[in-house]
């Protein structure tokens, strides 16, 4: 995902001088490039994450278009103060991009684990919040977000997601993409978790039940129209996402179904309310959450033989 992030920032870097990059200390083998093409447009402000965003702030209210560029917490969390105040609260024209979305830096341990990012920052007012499914998706949500004119989320895995698309699908800010409907089961999928719902739907396939698949890239704002007609036409639906089980996609589709009145069944799918006591890779942590492809059918399974929701 990141790849794809950093070729479409190089397109708009050389069309708009106004564009510049400001990376937290990281992005070594992705940014020597851009810094070597692009020296007045780059700056590597260290492990300063107050810091850069605030300069950020500064930069965007000169005319640039500036990109904070971090790990997940760090640049969501260690900074939320700076975000909220000097970004979201005078709604400037800053794109905060995370990398290693979910358990991506696994075998960092909880530090790095970005899990608890789109509920925190669904929080802020005028912040756009989008999380590509695919590479495909990354590259249409980097042309999004930098021609979207205030702050904007974009978060991302590390590297080596698949794309689920088989060509570019229409992408707009605050529309979900249905990849297959579902008259049985809708899975709605975001961010690192695409693929897995593509998983997981060819295996309910395989057990006879009718599913189909929903891409959210957008969780803010979120097509709250889509999703009543989902629940309109499909008997069930489930989200699913390398997140928080709280404030997440799970929790943004909960409370449009709770409001609407709309009867379907209906499952949050992600990480559980708790610290991981365990250390490993990405799929490793995965499976310790029981968010494997097959632990993730079984309790789809389970839960339609369920008489109540």
């Amino acid at each position: 995902m990141r790849y794809a992030f950093i070729r479409e920032l190089f397109a708009f870097a050389k069309r708009d001088k106004r564009i510049f990059l400001v990376a937290g200390d990281l992005g070594y083998s992705v940014f020597e490039e851009f810094a070597k093409q692009y020296p007045r447009q780059y700056l590597n402000a260290g492990v300063l994450e107050q810091a850069l965003t605030g300069m950020a702030a500064g930069l965007a209210l000169t005319g640039k278009i500036p990109i904070i560029y971090s790990i997940v917490p760090f640049v969501t969390m260690r900074n939320f103060e700076q975000i909220r105040n000097d970004i979201c609260y005078q709604n400037l024209n800053v794109k905060i991009v995370g990398v290693g979305a979910g358990f991506a830096y696994g075998n960092y341990a909880r530090t790095h684990h970005g899990l608890e990012d789109i509920g925190v920052l669904r929080t802020l007012p005028n912040l756009t919040i989008l999380c590509p499914g695919d590479p495909l998706e990354v590259a249409l949500a980097t042309k999004a977000a930098l021609r979207h004119p205030g702050p904007v989320y974009l978060r991302l895995g590390k590297a080596g997601e698949p794309n689920v698309h088989q060509s570019s699908p229409r992408f707009k800010i605050g529309r979900g993409i249905v990849i297959k409907k579902g008259r049985d089961v809708t899975i709605i999928a975001t961010s690192t978790f695409l693929n897995r719902g593509f998983e997981v739907m060819r295996k309910l396939q395989e057990q006879g039940l009718n599913t189909g698949l929903v891409s959210m890239p957008t969780i803010k704002p979120l097509d709250t129209r889509l999703i009543k007609e989902l629940a309109s036409k499909s008997k069930a639906i489930y989200t699913l996402e390398e997140h928080s089980i709280i404030g997440g996609l799970g929790s943004a589709v909960a409370e449009v179904l709770a409001e609407s009145g709309d009867q379907v069944k209906f499952k949050r799918l992600g990480v559980p309310d708790k610290f991981t006591i365990v250390m490993g890779r990405q799929e490793y942590m995965r499976r310790a959450n029981k968010l494997e492809t097959n632990q993730i059918v079984s309790t789809i399974l389970r839960h339609l033989k369920q008489k109540n929701s």
